[in-house]
């Protein structure tokens, strides 16, 4: 049974956060998806995406993802996945996305990472 995505966006000093809980798939991707235009990214922040409460991640979870980062670095900003749980880690790690998206325990560790750069 999918466990319904849910999606909370907030914004922080460093730059915007997506708290995102229960199954990223095909169903709930474009939810995330639609959900990037509206936020405030300027050059030099960051966007965090807050994976701790996700259950599931496939394919369609993936693309999104990537979207995201596309998004970031379009617009000048940058991007980081936090509070990633062991499962969907492990599935990160055997795609290769651990090498793309910096990874932190938590979003209060992705804000403390995070360097303004000049805009």
């Amino acid at each position: 049974m999918t466990r319904r995505l849910t999606l909370r966006t907030r914004t922080t000093p460093a730059g915007p956060v997506i708290e995102l809980a229960g199954d990223l798939d095909h169903y709930s991707a474009p939810e995330v998806r639609a959900a990037l235009p509206g936020l405030d990214l300027r050059p030099g922040r960051q966007l965090v995406l807050d994976l701790g409460g996700v259950t599931f991640c496939d394919s369609s979870g993936i693309t999104v993802l990537i979207a995201a980062r596309n998004h970031a670095l379009a617009a000048g900003a940058g991007i980081a996945l936090a509070a990633v749980p062991d499962p969907v880690s492990r599935i990160f790690r055997i795609v290769g996305l651990d090498q793309v998206f910096p990874v932190h325990p938590t979003v209060l560790a992705a804000e403390a990472a995070w360097r303004p750069t000049a805009g």
